[in-house]
């Protein structure tokens, strides 16, 4: 009986996939085309994976796993078209291993050149295919530094890709990373502006089909390939908004689902930047401005419903003006936002300081020295609703971190401006970064970058701008993954949502941990855009997301309700 059902669940799959690809394939492909942009002709070098020089020269050791199919519990389409009707018992497969974190060190090894092997022998089988890539200095003659790499495979019969956890849900071979079709070649862009050293995780999720009789049906590796392109400056591009894998940890199960709802679902809107940040929702224009402070540029983005967005620079050297630009990691702007008045505020790294953009395009420095001494590189701010503004001031804007001789000031500092006076309003941290009211105003919170003390505090704030009674809100120091905590933003209900280690972490105002959203990409800030103000902007690392949720956030606009 469990076959039959197998048969007709895969016979189903495959049919349906089929039809999409018919019916839909034309014009999704050709979008794909002018979004994605995936080099094509004859590559400045290549590295055949199936090879053991190949392998060796990204130092990649391929590891394999079968999967196995099991019996769990699934909720049917409601009235919505959502999983909110009654729980069926339907069938999934077992490892997910589609995560850049993913454990696979207990996995078999396997030769390169034994990745034609047949293997997943039966009728219904999955399987999977990793190999962690180090970006070499060379290819032969080449030089990689700067590059785009293009990555091509082909499996008997069908695959997905992901790319450091990411699973983009284009679909076909012009950057599409799901099935595109029986034993096709799939092409896409794994890495642009790429770094001798730099790390890319590669996992490939085989399977087979038609529905065919044992011994005849396995599943194995045609072509792995990569191709190296020469970029002579890497531009970044808008996608049609494409679905993406994300992952809910669900501690509080009732809490989170009312907050990201029972199928949530993130969508890629642009690629390519070497690192966003600091996002504000534009509500007069109906754009979302970011800094990518490695580029020392603000972008601007138009969203355009299912369609590609507009991108276009808003504003270059957004954060640093000086020559010895070469020198920084991140000398443009990173945290934006909005004062009362609608005049956009931002936090320079390499000039030290923090301007307001007027509205016939000059800058009005707000502040740039606290007691003579240079800031170190402001990194996040906060309106309050009367004008008054706070701010973090790390030095990981500096080329040399803390121990950068450009740091005059001994300390980490979170600062208010009141009524045109700069405040020095805590020295409790290492890294003070995101920072974030409470609906009420009552409260500030603040996070701490530091790998040892991961920690946010929650601060009274005073009428005259001054923090009171700071107390440890949340600590995540324990929690695995290298990232500390960056963003951090309010809902209209006071939860907060923190970048911490490992995702974004959904806190009540209580403090309870309600769950952690997990995007293939880790989110470093974020901001309520739209305009119900329910869509999650998100900032992660090379990419721009979004996420609609159920609630509203805080928004640092006139019309924002407290």
């Amino acid at each position: 009986m469990k076959s039959r059902i197998f048969h007709l669940i895969f016979a189903a799959l495959l049919s349906g996939l089929a039809a999409f690809l018919y019916v839909g394939f034309s014009d999704i492909a050709s979008r794909a085309a002018q979004t994605q942009a995936v080099p094509s002709g004859r590559p400045e070098a290549a590295i055949d994976l199936t090879t053991d020089e190949g392998a060796k020269l990204v130092n990649g050791q391929w590891r394999y796993s079968d999967t196995k199919i099991v019996e769990v519990d699934f909720l049917n389409p409601g009235a919505d078209k959502q999983p909110t009707g009654r729980p069926i018992k339907t069938y999934d497969y077992e490892p997910k291993a589609g995560t850049a974190d993913f454990d696979d060190s207990k996995w078999e090894i396997i030769s390169p050149t034994s990745l034609s092997d047949r293997r997943s022998t039966g009728r219904i089988c999955f399987n999977w295919y990793r190999i962690k890539l180090t970006i070499p200095e060379r290819v032969g003659t080449f030089e990689t530094k700067g590059s785009t790499i293009v990555f091509q495979t082909a499996l008997d019969d069908y695959a997905e890709v992901w790319v450091d956890g990411e699973l983009s849900r284009y679909i076909g071979q012009m950057g599409g990373s799901v099935v595109s079709g029986w034993n096709a070649p799939n092409r896409l862009v794994i890495g642009r502006d790429v770094k001798p050293g730099q790390q890319i995780q590669l996992a490939v999720f085989g399977i087979n089909g038609p529905i065919s009789n044992p011994p005849t049906n396995f599943i194995w590796v045609r072509e792995s390939r990569l191709e190296f392109y020469r970029t002579e400056k890497t531009v970044p591009l808008v996608t049609i908004p494409s679905e993406v894998n994300v992952q809910i940890v669900k501690n509080d199960p009732e809490a989170i689902e009312k907050i990201v709802g029972p199928n949530p679902k993130i969508f890629k809107l642009a690629e390519g930047f070497k690192f966003t940040e600091g996002p504000i929702w534009i509500p007069d224009g109906k754009h979302l401005l970011f800094s990518d402070p490695n580029s020392n540029i603000i972008y601007k983005f138009t969203p355009k419903g299912d369609d590609p967005g507009a991108l276009e620079i808003f504003r270059t050297s957004s954060g640093y003006s000086g020559a010895d630009i070469a020198e920084y990691g991140q000398p443009g702007s990173n945290g934006l936002t909005l004062d009362p008045q609608g005049r956009l505020t931002i936090n320079q790294h390499g000039n030290h300081r923090v301007v307001r953009l007027e509205k016939d395009g000059s800058e009005t420095v707000l502040a740039d020295k606290f007691e003579g001494k240079r800031l170190n590189s402001p990194n996040d701010l906060v309106y309050r609703s009367d004008g008054a503004l706070f701010f973090t001031d790390p030095p990981f804007g500096l080329p040399k971190f803390g121990d950068d001789p450009r740091k005059e000031l001994k300390f980490s500092g979170v600062y208010s401006i009141y009524k045109g006076k700069l405040q020095l309003v805590s020295t409790d941290f290492t890294g003070p970064n995101g920072i974030a009211f409470s609906p009420d105003e009552k409260y500030l919170y603040v996070g701490n970058w530091d790998e040892k003390k991961k920690v946010v505090m929650r601060y009274e704030v005073t009428a005259d701008g001054k923090l009171e009674n700071g107390n440890l809100f949340f600590d995540m120091t324990g929690a695995p993954g290298e990232d500390a905590i960056d963003g951090i933003k309010s809902d209209q209900a006071g939860n907060l949502y923190v970048s911490g280690p490992g995702g974004l972490w959904v806190i009540s105002a209580e403090g309870k941990h309600l769950g952690t959203i997990i995007a293939p990409k880790h989110v470093h800030n974020m901001a309520w855009g739209d305009e119900d103000g329910k869509t999650l902007y998100l900032c992660a690392r090379s990419g721009l997301y979004r996420m609609r949720l159920n609630v509203a956030g805080l928004r640092p606009t006139p019309e924002a309700i407290r």
